[in-house]
């Protein structure tokens, strides 16, 4: 909202979860009302707020501001708790205007996926999905911190069952879920493991395996671009031509055209 003028925001009590706000901007000032009791509260970059719909919730909304919102469900928020090791929590904290470095990072990962939903890789919104709300579990659902875990390597059976089930959705259509709960795992552990085991995360192994696959059919001179954007499971020849680039250093196309000259490169002279 870019208009710098009063105005009030008001939400009755519903079974929606928890909201989560993340300011991506400077200067923003709020007086939220609790029952009889208000409070005033400065956001800046990086300050956010966590509130349960379960309560009525009206603010008054001073200056201009720029928030990612993320709606957690209960039923999503009840299956972090309950996959945290240690103290079990009862419910999350409600802060407002709390510096937090790590969910402004994560926001801005996310943010590119929200304003391209089209393009977005659902493995990757998981991901990130899972990772926000264990981390909103174990940082604000006032419980003590458990010891951190120092051997989380995937079985060889589960390695291979993960990555064979992420090969059968070259899309990323399939979710962090299906594969923790074929693993019997918990999601947020499953990401930890898995990154542990193979030195990326789920996402991120997946591209590799689709930008190996997209060289070997670039190879193929009568592939078009388009072609093989959907056999690698890219939403188009833009989305694959980005992707691409950002790891290649250089477009499909010329990539292309750099290996045909390299193929066809006369031997030099004493090899």
């Amino acid at each position: 909202m870019a208009q710098p003028h009063l105005h009030h925001v008001e939400t009755e009590p519903s079974a929606r979860g928890v909201l989560l706000g993340i300011s991506m901007r400077d200067g923003h000032s709020r007086r939220i009302v609790a029952g009889r009791h208000a409070s005033c509260h400065d956001f800046d970059r990086g300050s956010i707020y966590i509130r349960g719909f379960s309560e009525r919730y009206r603010a008054d909304i001073r200056r201009p501001f720029d928030f990612v919102l993320l709606e957690i469900s209960q039923a999503s928020l009840d299956r972090a708790i309950e996959e945290k090791p240690g103290k079990r929590v009862g419910s999350l904290a409600h802060v407002a205007g709390v510096r937090d470095e790590v969910l402004l990072n994560l926001a801005e990962a996310l943010a590119p996926a929200l304003e391209n939903p089209a393009g977005a890789s659902m493995l990757f919104v998981e991901q990130l999905s899972v990772a926000m709300t264990s981390y909103l579990v174990e940082t604000y659902g006032g419980a003590a911190t458990s010891a951190p875990r120092t051997n989380r390597i995937l079985s060889r059976s589960h390695e291979a069952r993960a990555k064979e089930m992420l090969r059968s959705k070259f899309d990323g259509s399939i979710s962090i879920t299906e594969i923790a709960d074929a693993c019997g795992l918990s999601r947020s552990y499953f990401i930890h493991a898995f990154r542990e085991t193979t030195g990326c995360t789920p996402h991120q192994w997946l591209i590799a395996q689709r930008l190996e696959h997209a060289r070997a059919l670039l190879m193929n001179a009568g592939a078009s671009l388009a072609d093989i954007a959907a056999a690698c499971g890219f939403a188009d020849q833009s989305h694959f031509s980005r992707v691409f680039s950002q790891h290649a250093g250089v477009p499909p196309g010329i990539w292309r055209r750099r290996m045909r000259v390299a193929d066809t490169a006369p031997p030099r002279p004493g090899f």
